[in-house]
Protein backbone atom coordinates (compact mmCIF):
# COMPACT_ATOMS: atom_id res chain seq x y z
CA UNK A 1 0.00 0.00 0.00
CA UNK A 2 1.35 3.46 -0.89
CA UNK A 3 1.91 5.57 2.20
CA UNK A 4 0.05 8.81 2.76
CA UNK A 5 1.45 11.64 4.88
CA UNK A 6 -0.87 14.05 6.64
CA UNK A 7 0.09 17.31 8.35
CA UNK A 8 -1.62 17.74 11.72
CA UNK A 9 -1.67 20.93 13.81
CA UNK A 10 -1.47 20.49 17.58
CA UNK A 11 -3.15 23.24 19.65
CA UNK A 12 -3.09 22.24 23.34
CA UNK A 13 -4.61 25.51 24.58
CA UNK A 14 -4.99 25.75 28.36
CA UNK A 15 -5.20 23.50 31.41
CA UNK A 16 -5.47 19.78 30.76
CA UNK A 17 -5.38 20.45 27.02
CA UNK A 18 -1.62 20.38 27.43
CA UNK A 19 -1.88 16.88 28.92
CA UNK A 20 -4.37 15.24 26.55
CA UNK A 21 -3.28 16.59 23.16
CA UNK A 22 0.10 14.80 23.43
CA UNK A 23 -1.91 11.61 23.99
CA UNK A 24 -3.73 12.23 20.71
CA UNK A 25 -0.41 12.71 18.94
CA UNK A 26 0.91 9.39 20.28
CA UNK A 27 -2.22 7.60 19.02
CA UNK A 28 -1.63 8.92 15.50
CA UNK A 29 2.03 7.92 15.66
CA UNK A 30 1.04 4.39 16.76
CA UNK A 31 -1.60 3.56 14.15
CA UNK A 32 -1.03 0.14 12.52
CA UNK A 33 1.58 0.28 9.76
CA UNK A 34 -0.78 -1.70 7.53
CA UNK A 35 -2.89 1.46 7.16
CA UNK A 36 -0.08 3.13 5.21
CA UNK A 37 -0.40 6.42 7.08
CA UNK A 38 2.33 8.79 8.21
CA UNK A 39 1.95 12.04 10.09
CA UNK A 40 3.94 15.21 10.51
CA UNK A 41 3.04 17.66 13.26
CA UNK A 42 3.23 21.38 13.89
CA UNK A 43 2.80 22.92 17.37
CA UNK A 44 0.51 25.95 17.42
CA UNK A 45 -0.56 28.48 20.08
CA UNK A 46 -4.01 29.61 21.18
CA UNK A 47 -5.88 30.10 24.45
CA UNK A 48 -6.26 32.38 27.44
CA UNK A 49 -2.68 31.86 28.61
CA UNK A 50 -1.51 32.79 25.10
CA UNK A 51 -3.65 35.96 25.39
CA UNK A 52 -2.09 36.84 28.75
CA UNK A 53 1.41 36.46 27.30
CA UNK A 54 0.96 38.01 23.86
CA UNK A 55 -2.25 40.03 23.90
CA UNK A 56 -4.00 37.72 21.43
CA UNK A 57 -5.84 34.47 22.08
CA UNK A 58 -5.55 33.31 18.47
CA UNK A 59 -2.31 34.37 16.73
CA UNK A 60 -2.48 35.01 12.99
CA UNK A 61 0.32 32.46 12.54
CA UNK A 62 -1.90 29.72 13.98
CA UNK A 63 -4.71 30.49 11.54
CA UNK A 64 -2.37 30.82 8.55
CA UNK A 65 -0.58 27.55 9.32
CA UNK A 66 -3.87 25.69 9.61
CA UNK A 67 -5.12 27.21 6.35
CA UNK A 68 -1.97 26.67 4.29
CA UNK A 69 -0.26 23.60 5.73
CA UNK A 70 -2.61 21.32 7.63
CA UNK A 71 -4.98 18.51 6.67
CA UNK A 72 -6.34 18.37 10.20
CA UNK A 73 -5.70 19.49 13.75
CA UNK A 74 -6.33 18.64 17.39
CA UNK A 75 -7.51 21.39 19.76
CA UNK A 76 -7.34 20.86 23.53
CA UNK A 77 -9.24 23.23 25.81
CA UNK A 78 -9.63 26.92 26.66
CA UNK A 79 -9.79 28.62 30.08
CA UNK A 80 -12.19 31.43 29.21
CA UNK A 81 -12.77 33.95 32.03
CA UNK A 82 -16.32 34.13 33.41
CA UNK A 83 -16.27 37.94 33.39
CA UNK A 84 -15.46 40.27 30.52
CA UNK A 85 -11.75 40.81 29.84
CA UNK A 86 -10.99 43.65 27.44
CA UNK A 87 -9.64 42.39 24.13
CA UNK A 88 -10.24 38.69 24.84
CA UNK A 89 -12.50 36.47 22.73
CA UNK A 90 -12.67 32.69 22.70
CA UNK A 91 -10.07 31.34 20.26
CA UNK A 92 -12.06 28.22 19.37
CA UNK A 93 -15.11 30.34 18.49
CA UNK A 94 -12.88 32.65 16.41
CA UNK A 95 -11.19 29.67 14.76
CA UNK A 96 -14.54 28.22 13.75
CA UNK A 97 -15.41 31.51 12.06
CA UNK A 98 -12.06 32.17 10.39
CA UNK A 99 -11.78 28.64 8.95
CA UNK A 100 -15.53 28.31 8.31
CA UNK A 101 -15.71 25.20 10.50
CA UNK A 102 -19.44 25.19 10.17
CA UNK A 103 -20.27 21.84 11.79
CA UNK A 104 -19.50 20.62 15.28
CA UNK A 105 -20.07 16.86 15.21
CA UNK A 106 -20.43 15.16 18.61
CA UNK A 107 -20.99 11.39 18.79
CA UNK A 108 -22.37 9.97 22.05
CA UNK A 109 -22.18 6.21 22.45
CA UNK A 110 -22.37 3.92 25.46
CA UNK A 111 -19.68 1.32 25.93
CA UNK A 112 -20.08 -1.64 28.27
CA UNK A 113 -17.76 -0.86 31.18
CA UNK A 114 -17.58 -2.05 34.77
CA UNK A 115 -16.39 1.45 35.62
CA UNK A 116 -19.63 3.21 34.80
CA UNK A 117 -23.31 2.41 35.19
CA UNK A 118 -25.38 4.42 32.76
CA UNK A 119 -28.48 6.11 34.19
CA UNK A 120 -30.45 4.54 31.33
CA UNK A 121 -30.65 0.79 30.67
CA UNK A 122 -30.76 1.33 26.91
CA UNK A 123 -27.68 1.45 24.66
CA UNK A 124 -27.08 4.92 23.23
CA UNK A 125 -25.57 5.57 19.82
CA UNK A 126 -26.36 9.04 18.53
CA UNK A 127 -24.64 12.03 16.93
CA UNK A 128 -25.41 15.66 17.70
CA UNK A 129 -24.63 17.97 14.77
CA UNK A 130 -24.33 21.54 16.02
CA UNK A 131 -24.21 24.57 13.73
CA UNK A 132 -20.92 26.19 14.59
CA UNK A 133 -20.74 29.73 13.19
CA UNK A 134 -23.75 31.77 14.23
CA UNK A 135 -26.79 31.90 16.58
CA UNK A 136 -26.04 33.71 19.88
CA UNK A 137 -22.38 32.75 19.49
CA UNK A 138 -21.81 35.62 17.07
CA UNK A 139 -21.13 37.40 20.39
CA UNK A 140 -22.68 40.72 19.43
CA UNK A 141 -23.81 42.07 22.79
CA UNK A 142 -24.39 45.43 24.34
CA UNK A 143 -25.38 46.82 27.73
CA UNK A 144 -27.09 50.17 28.24
CA UNK A 145 -29.09 52.03 30.91
CA UNK A 146 -32.70 51.01 31.33
CA UNK A 147 -34.81 54.00 30.18
CA UNK A 148 -36.99 53.46 33.25
CA UNK A 149 -34.00 54.29 35.39
CA UNK A 150 -33.99 50.86 37.03
CA UNK A 151 -30.55 49.44 36.41
CA UNK A 152 -29.32 48.25 33.03
CA UNK A 153 -30.43 46.21 30.01
CA UNK A 154 -28.19 43.70 28.23
CA UNK A 155 -28.97 42.51 24.71
CA UNK A 156 -27.45 39.84 22.46
CA UNK A 157 -27.95 39.25 18.73
CA UNK A 158 -29.22 35.81 17.67
CA UNK A 159 -28.31 35.40 14.00
CA UNK A 160 -29.59 32.52 11.82
CA UNK A 161 -29.00 32.38 8.06
CA UNK A 162 -30.39 30.20 5.28
CA UNK A 163 -26.85 29.36 4.12
CA UNK A 164 -25.64 28.09 7.49
CA UNK A 165 -28.89 26.26 8.21
CA UNK A 166 -28.80 24.51 4.82
CA UNK A 167 -25.25 23.27 5.06
CA UNK A 168 -25.59 22.03 8.66
CA UNK A 169 -28.75 20.11 7.77
CA UNK A 170 -27.04 18.75 4.66
CA UNK A 171 -24.08 17.34 6.62
CA UNK A 172 -26.49 15.91 9.20
CA UNK A 173 -28.23 14.06 6.37
CA UNK A 174 -24.90 12.79 5.05
CA UNK A 175 -23.93 11.52 8.51
CA UNK A 176 -27.30 9.78 8.88
CA UNK A 177 -26.82 8.09 5.50
CA UNK A 178 -23.31 6.94 6.44
CA UNK A 179 -24.51 5.56 9.78
CA UNK A 180 -27.43 3.80 8.08
CA UNK A 181 -25.03 2.15 5.64
CA UNK A 182 -22.73 1.05 8.47
CA UNK A 183 -25.69 -0.57 10.25
CA UNK A 184 -26.97 -2.47 7.21
CA UNK A 185 -25.19 -5.71 8.12
CA UNK A 186 -26.38 -5.74 11.74
CA UNK A 187 -29.59 -3.71 11.95
CA UNK A 188 -32.56 -2.65 9.89
CA UNK A 189 -32.84 0.64 11.79
CA UNK A 190 -33.59 3.47 9.41
CA UNK A 191 -31.58 6.67 9.56
CA UNK A 192 -33.37 9.51 11.36
CA UNK A 193 -32.52 13.20 11.52
CA UNK A 194 -34.24 15.16 14.28
CA UNK A 195 -34.38 18.92 13.66
CA UNK A 196 -34.32 20.74 17.01
CA UNK A 197 -35.56 24.32 17.35
CA UNK A 198 -37.80 26.71 19.28
CA UNK A 199 -39.76 28.16 16.39
CA UNK A 200 -42.99 28.18 18.38
CA UNK A 201 -41.50 31.20 20.21
CA UNK A 202 -38.67 32.40 17.94
CA UNK A 203 -40.67 32.27 14.72
CA UNK A 204 -38.21 34.20 12.55
CA UNK A 205 -34.77 32.93 13.65
CA UNK A 206 -35.59 29.37 14.65
CA UNK A 207 -38.39 29.40 12.11
CA UNK A 208 -35.82 30.00 9.35
CA UNK A 209 -33.58 27.24 10.72
CA UNK A 210 -36.51 24.80 10.80
CA UNK A 211 -37.82 25.52 7.30
CA UNK A 212 -34.37 25.59 5.67
CA UNK A 213 -33.32 22.34 7.35
CA UNK A 214 -36.53 20.76 6.08
CA UNK A 215 -35.73 21.88 2.54
CA UNK A 216 -32.16 20.58 2.69
CA UNK A 217 -33.25 17.18 4.00
CA UNK A 218 -35.92 16.91 1.30
CA UNK A 219 -33.19 16.49 -1.35
CA UNK A 220 -33.46 13.22 -3.32
CA UNK A 221 -30.27 11.73 -1.86
CA UNK A 222 -31.88 11.70 1.57
CA UNK A 223 -35.06 9.89 0.57
CA UNK A 224 -34.17 6.85 2.71
CA UNK A 225 -33.73 9.02 5.82
CA UNK A 226 -36.65 9.83 8.11
CA UNK A 227 -36.90 13.50 9.11
CA UNK A 228 -38.67 14.74 12.21
CA UNK A 229 -38.75 17.80 14.46
CA UNK A 230 -38.56 18.41 18.19
CA UNK A 231 -38.98 21.62 20.19
CA UNK A 232 -35.77 22.04 22.19
CA UNK A 233 -37.29 21.95 25.70
CA UNK A 234 -39.17 18.72 25.02
CA UNK A 235 -36.03 17.50 23.22
CA UNK A 236 -34.12 17.75 26.50
CA UNK A 237 -36.84 15.76 28.26
CA UNK A 238 -36.99 13.05 25.61
CA UNK A 239 -33.21 12.85 25.20
CA UNK A 240 -32.88 11.86 28.86
CA UNK A 241 -36.00 9.70 28.88
CA UNK A 242 -35.45 7.74 25.66
CA UNK A 243 -31.96 8.46 24.27
CA UNK A 244 -31.86 5.08 22.52
CA UNK A 245 -34.45 6.37 20.02
CA UNK A 246 -32.26 9.09 18.49
CA UNK A 247 -29.83 8.75 15.60
CA UNK A 248 -28.71 12.19 14.33
CA UNK A 249 -29.84 15.42 16.01
CA UNK A 250 -29.23 18.71 14.20
CA UNK A 251 -29.53 22.00 16.04
CA UNK A 252 -28.52 25.66 16.04
CA UNK A 253 -25.35 26.54 17.92
CA UNK A 254 -26.63 27.13 21.47
CA UNK A 255 -29.09 24.22 21.59
CA UNK A 256 -26.51 21.87 20.13
CA UNK A 257 -23.99 22.93 22.78
CA UNK A 258 -26.41 22.27 25.63
CA UNK A 259 -27.77 18.99 24.25
CA UNK A 260 -24.34 17.50 23.60
CA UNK A 261 -23.04 18.31 27.08
CA UNK A 262 -26.22 16.83 28.57
CA UNK A 263 -25.94 13.69 26.47
CA UNK A 264 -22.39 13.22 27.78
CA UNK A 265 -23.87 12.53 31.23
CA UNK A 266 -25.66 9.49 29.80
CA UNK A 267 -22.51 7.85 28.47
CA UNK A 268 -20.12 8.31 31.37
CA UNK A 269 -18.38 11.65 31.47
CA UNK A 270 -17.33 14.63 29.38
CA UNK A 271 -13.95 12.92 29.52
CA UNK A 272 -15.29 10.33 27.09
CA UNK A 273 -17.06 12.52 24.55
CA UNK A 274 -15.30 13.60 21.33
CA UNK A 275 -16.14 16.13 18.67
CA UNK A 276 -14.90 17.41 15.36
CA UNK A 277 -15.14 20.90 13.90
CA UNK A 278 -15.71 20.28 10.20
CA UNK A 279 -15.16 22.71 7.34
CA UNK A 280 -14.64 22.48 3.59
CA UNK A 281 -10.85 22.14 3.71
CA UNK A 282 -9.93 21.06 7.23
CA UNK A 283 -11.25 19.16 10.24
CA UNK A 284 -10.25 19.86 13.84
CA UNK A 285 -10.76 17.21 16.50
CA UNK A 286 -11.71 18.65 19.90
CA UNK A 287 -12.59 16.90 23.17
CA UNK A 288 -15.85 18.21 24.62
CA UNK A 289 -14.46 18.81 28.11
CA UNK A 290 -13.03 22.10 29.33
CA UNK A 291 -9.60 23.03 30.66
CA UNK A 292 -10.40 21.59 34.14
CA UNK A 293 -8.07 23.83 36.19
CA UNK A 294 -8.93 21.86 39.35
CA UNK A 295 -7.01 18.81 38.06
CA UNK A 296 -4.44 20.55 35.87
CA UNK A 297 -0.95 19.16 36.36
CA UNK A 298 -2.07 16.16 38.42
CA UNK A 299 -1.71 13.69 35.55
CA UNK A 300 -5.22 12.28 36.02
CA UNK A 301 -7.11 13.86 33.07
CA UNK A 302 -9.06 11.34 31.03
CA UNK A 303 -7.46 11.23 27.54
CA UNK A 304 -10.30 9.24 25.95
CA UNK A 305 -12.31 12.24 24.69
CA UNK A 306 -9.20 13.43 22.85
CA UNK A 307 -8.37 9.94 21.56
CA UNK A 308 -11.91 9.50 20.27
CA UNK A 309 -11.65 12.98 18.72
CA UNK A 310 -8.63 11.65 16.82
CA UNK A 311 -10.97 8.96 15.48
CA UNK A 312 -13.63 11.48 14.44
CA UNK A 313 -10.98 13.62 12.75
CA UNK A 314 -9.76 10.59 10.81
CA UNK A 315 -13.34 9.73 9.86
CA UNK A 316 -13.87 13.16 8.29
CA UNK A 317 -10.49 12.91 6.56
CA UNK A 318 -12.04 9.91 4.79
CA UNK A 319 -9.96 7.36 6.70
CA UNK A 320 -12.68 5.10 8.19
CA UNK A 321 -10.39 2.11 8.72
CA UNK A 322 -7.97 4.16 10.80
CA UNK A 323 -10.85 5.73 12.72
CA UNK A 324 -12.33 2.33 13.52
CA UNK A 325 -9.01 1.05 14.83
CA UNK A 326 -8.96 3.95 17.32
CA UNK A 327 -12.58 3.44 18.36
CA UNK A 328 -12.07 -0.30 18.90
CA UNK A 329 -8.98 0.20 21.06
CA UNK A 330 -10.87 2.66 23.28
CA UNK A 331 -13.88 0.33 23.52
CA UNK A 332 -11.63 -2.53 24.61
CA UNK A 333 -10.06 -0.37 27.31
CA UNK A 334 -13.46 0.63 28.68
CA UNK A 335 -14.94 -2.86 28.44
CA UNK A 336 -12.00 -4.35 30.33
CA UNK A 337 -12.12 -1.65 32.99
CA UNK A 338 -8.60 -2.21 34.40
CA UNK A 339 -7.27 1.28 33.67
CA UNK A 340 -9.95 3.82 34.49
CA UNK A 341 -9.43 7.52 35.19
CA UNK A 342 -10.85 9.24 38.31
CA UNK A 343 -13.73 10.94 36.47
CA UNK A 344 -15.16 7.43 35.95
CA UNK A 345 -14.45 6.31 39.50
CA UNK A 346 -11.02 4.75 38.88
CA UNK A 347 -7.48 5.59 39.91
CA UNK A 348 -5.51 5.33 36.66
CA UNK A 349 -3.38 8.21 35.46
CA UNK A 350 -3.58 9.82 32.03
CA UNK A 351 -0.44 7.92 31.04
CA UNK A 352 -1.77 4.56 32.26
CA UNK A 353 -5.03 4.92 30.31
CA UNK A 354 -3.11 6.00 27.20
CA UNK A 355 -0.61 3.14 27.43
CA UNK A 356 -3.38 0.57 27.79
CA UNK A 357 -5.14 1.94 24.69
CA UNK A 358 -1.86 1.97 22.77
CA UNK A 359 -1.37 -1.73 23.57
CA UNK A 360 -4.87 -2.50 22.31
CA UNK A 361 -4.25 -0.42 19.19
Amino acid sequence: MASRTLRIGLIPGDGIGREVIPAGKRILESLPASLGLKFSFVDLDAGYECFQKTGTALPDKTVETLQKECDGALFGAVSSPSTKVAGYTSPIVALRKKLSLYANVRPCKTTASPAFKSPTPHPIDLVIVRENTEDLYVKEEKTYPDPSGEGQIAEAIKRISSKASWRIANIAGEIALRRQKMRESSSSKKGIVTITHKSNVLSQTDGLFRSTAREALAQPQFKSIAVEEQIVDSMVYKLFLQPQYYDVIVAPNLYGDLLSDGAAALVGSLGLVPSANVGEGIVIGEPCHGSAPDIEGKGIANPIATIRSVGVMLEFLDLPEAANSVYEAVDKNLAEGRFVSPDLGGKASTEEVLNDILKKL
